[in-house]
C-alpha cells in the first residue's frame, strides 16, 4: 500500500470515530430516558401509562425493523432539511442516531428490568419517589447492563458507519468503497476491514472491563 494512503486512511478512521462517538452520544441522550420509561410504565408500575407504553413501544419496533440502508434514503429529506445536506458526515451523523436510539432504549428496558423487583417495593415502603427510585435504585443497579447495552449499540454503530460510506457517509466505509472496490485496490479494502476489527474489539474489551468496575456481584481480586 502507498505511503500516500496512510494519512488518506488515519483521516478516514478519524471520521469514522467522529460519527460514532456523536451519535452513540445523541442516541444515548434519546435512548436513555425512552428506555427507562418503557420499563416503568406499563400496568401497575412506577409511571402507569400502559396506552402509551404500547404506543411507543410500537414506534420503537417500527424503527428498529428498518433495514440500516433503507433509513438512510428514506429520511434523506428530512436529514436535508436538519443539516443542510443529505450526504457526508454530519447526514451520516443524523441517520446513525435514529438507528441507534430505538436499539438504546430496548436494550435499556433490558436492564432496567433484570433489576430486582424486592429493591423497589423496598424504596417504596421507604418513602422514595418513582423519580428517586428510577435514579437512585434502578439505575445504579442496572448499570452493569446499561454500559454493556451501550457497548453493544457502539459496536453496531460501528458497523452502521461503514455502511453509511455507500451513500457518501464518508468515514472508512466510503474510504473502503472509493479505493478498494471502484479504484480497484484491495489492500485498500483489507486495511479498512482491520481497522473496523481492531475498533471493534477495543470497544467491547473496554465495554466489559467498565461493566465488570459497576456490577457489584463480581467478584474482586485482593491483594496479599
Amino acid at each position: 500500500m502507498s505511503a500516500n494512503l496512510i494519512p488518506i486512511l488515519w483521516q478516514a478512521t478519524l471520521l469514522t470515530l467522529y460519527m460514532v462517538f456523536m451519535s452513540a452520544v445523541l442516541a444515548t441522550l434519546i435512548g436513555l430516558p425512552l428506555g427507562v420509561f418503557l420499563a416503568t410504565s406499563r400496568r401497575g408500575e412506577l409511571f402507569s401509562a400502559p396506552a402509551l407504553n404500547t404506543a411507543l413501544g410500537l414506534i420503537v419496533n417500527a424503527t428498529r425493523s428498518l433495514p440500516y440502508i433503507i433509513l438512510i434514503i428514506a429520511i434523506m429529506p428530512f436529514t436535508r432539511k436538519l443539516v443542510g445536506t443529505s450526504i457526508g458526515t454530519n447526514a451520516a451523523i443524523v441517520s446513525l442516531t435514529l438507528a441507534a436510539a430505538p436499539f438504546i432504549a430496548r436494550l435499556i428496558e433490558t436492564a432496567i428490568r433484570e433489576v430486582d423487583s424486592g429493591l423497589i417495593e423496598a424504596a417504596r415502603a421507604m418513602g422514595a419517589t418513582p423519580m428517586q427510585i428510577v435514579r437512585k435504585v434502578l439505575i445504579p443497579e442496572a448499570m452493569p447492563g446499561i454500559i454493556l447495552g451501550l457497548t453493544l449499540a457502539v459496536v453496531s454503530l460501528i458497523g452502521y458507519s461503514a455502511m453509511a460510506g455507500t451513500v457518501g457517509g464518508g468515514g472508512l466505509g466510503d474510504l473502503g468503497i472509493r479505493y478498494g472496490y471502484q479504484r480497484f485496490m484491495p489492500e485498500v479494502m483489507l486495511a479498512v476491514v482491520v481497522i473496523l476489527i481492531v475498533l471493534v474489539q477495543l470497544v467491547q474489551s473496554a465495554g466489559e472491563w467498565i461493566a465488570a468496575r459497576f456490577d457489584k456481584r463480581a467478584p474482586r481480586n485482593r491483594g496479599r
